[in-house]
């Protein structure tokens, strides 16, 4: 239940789009402002709104804090989503300015490209595998920023699940039978973390009917063309002052992008 009035999370909300605006995420924040996550939830669709209205493209969603470990490190109990944006999708290989960014912050994940709607009454495990056009390793990009009390779960969906954009890799045509894969976040020739035995679909897909519900419950769902990122094993990592970044996966491919 919201804690905060009509006019209040207005307020909130174009405050967050105008700190997005700046280069100066969360900002709103630096006073301690105590919202609560449905309140969050609230203030990520009324942003999601704004920017719509004048103009940007909803793309697809991300599916964030599916470890537990970063459940835990944000408050929550379960994962989070964040939209995603076409003013935002990258090709492989760009060249992107830091100073576009506040703390930028990478992951290494994969995402799936939707061939049909997905509702949340048909939405079976086999469905939704079924509904996937394909499969694309990825650099999900972050303003890695913070300013209010911890847990931070709330300010992070406020914030559209710190999300600032996606790098997008070569699409792979949907796998027909089980593939195991790794996945590694590579920064200027350094592995930065890597993740072996995963399995496709299973830990892909995990968590995908999770946010059909989600979905549901603000009377939407996923559409044909979306694309959704799976969900990080990982948190983000900061490049600070790497420039090279990379991700690789031995079953779908790499991809990446370059900071200066």
């Amino acid at each position: 239940m919201s804690n905060l009035s009509k006019k209040d999370l207005d307020i909130f909300s174009n405050k967050i789009l105008k700190d997005y605006d700046n280069k100066n995420p969360s900002s709103i924040f630096k006073d301690k402002i105590k919202i609560t996550n449905e309140d969050a939830l609230i203030i990520q669709s009324n942003v999601a709104r704004l920017r719509v209205k004048r103009g940007d493209q909803i793309i697809g969603y991300k599916i964030g804090c599916v470890s537990k470990d970063t459940q835990k490190k944000m408050g929550f109990t379960q994962p989070a989503y964040g939209y995603l944006w076409k003013s935002e999708l990258y090709q492989s290989g760009v060249t992107l300015n830091k100073k576009d960014y506040t703390n930028p912050a990478m992951e290494a994940e994969f995402g799936v490209m939707l061939n049909r709607d997905i509702k949340p009454d048909i939405a079976t495990f086999d469905y939704i595998l079924k509904s996937i056009e394909g499969i694309y390793p990825l650099i999900e990009i972050h303003n890695l920023v913070f300013h209010g009390n911890e847990p931070y779960g709330a300010e992070l969906l406020a914030n559209n699940a710190v999300h600032a954009g996606v790098v997008l890799g070569p699409e792979t045509k949907l796998p027909i039978e089980k593939i195991e894969t790794d996945l590694k976040l590579i920064y200027d020739n350094e592995i930065i973390d890597t993740w072996n035995n995963k399995m496709w679909p299973v830990d892909m897909l995990s968590e995908l009917n999770w946010l059909v519900k989600e979905q549901a419950k603000n009377n939407n769902y996923l559409k044909k063309g979306d694309l959704i990122l799976t969900g990080a094993y990982g948190f983000p990592v900061p490049i600070n002052d790497k420039k090279l970044i990379e991700v690789t996966s031995s079953a779908f491919g790499d991809v990446k992008a370059t900071f200066y």
